[in-house]
């Protein structure tokens, strides 16, 4: 392997640690509030959308095998297939949508903040929409405004500070990774 493939895989691998240890600052609640967020939003800033989309990728993938990577130090397919794991899989396209915008538009702080809300409501809508369906499998029917005051609602304040430090920790490491 080439120098810069090697360095390319640590710096991911060490996203996939920081997301692991930020699922497990966890309070439960019917979605965990976790600093998952934070960590995807921070790997995007920081890597770059191939390779933090791709950390990011690796951390559900090590989930889902089993490896007890999500909030409560809980692991497996199982997760992925809950009333809450459309939160976890919504990372992958929050990733990749908040790293696409700072492709495009650079890197302004004003920019990479918007460019995370957006890849925040592609969670909260790929994560609110797999709740529906799970949870109407599982449970029972609950409405859009039931699933949303339960899994997005209470989130929407500490999200936004999360992505503000998110925003912080990108800026101040900017051009330390290459």
């Amino acid at each position: 392997m080439r120098k810069s493939k090697v360095s390319d895989l640590v710096y991911m691998a060490m996203f996939v640690a920081l997301l692991a240890v930020c699922s497990w600052i966890c309070i439960p609640m019917t979605v965990p509030v976790t600093l998952q967020t934070f960590a995807v939003f921070t790997a995007v800033a920081v890597l770059g959308m191939k390779r933090g989309v791709l950390a990011v990728l690796a951390y559900i993938i090590l989930g889902a095998v089993g490896v007890p990577v999500f909030s409560g130090f809980r692991g497996g397919f199982g997760m992925i297939l809950g009333a809450t794991g459309g939160f976890l899989l919504g990372f992958v396209p929050a990733a990749l949508v908040s790293g696409l915008i700072m492709k495009v538009f650079g890197k302004k702080t004003w920019i990479m903040a918007g460019a995370m809300i957006a890849g925040l409501l592609v969670c909260y809508t790929f994560g609110t929409v797999w709740f529906l369906c799970v949870y109407a499998t599982t449970q029972s029917a609950v409405g859009v405004m039931t699933a949303l005051t339960w899994c997005v609602f209470p989130f929407v304040i500490p999200d936004l500070c999360k992505i503000a430090l998110a925003v912080i920790l990108g800026k101040r490491m900017a051009g330390l990774v290459p």
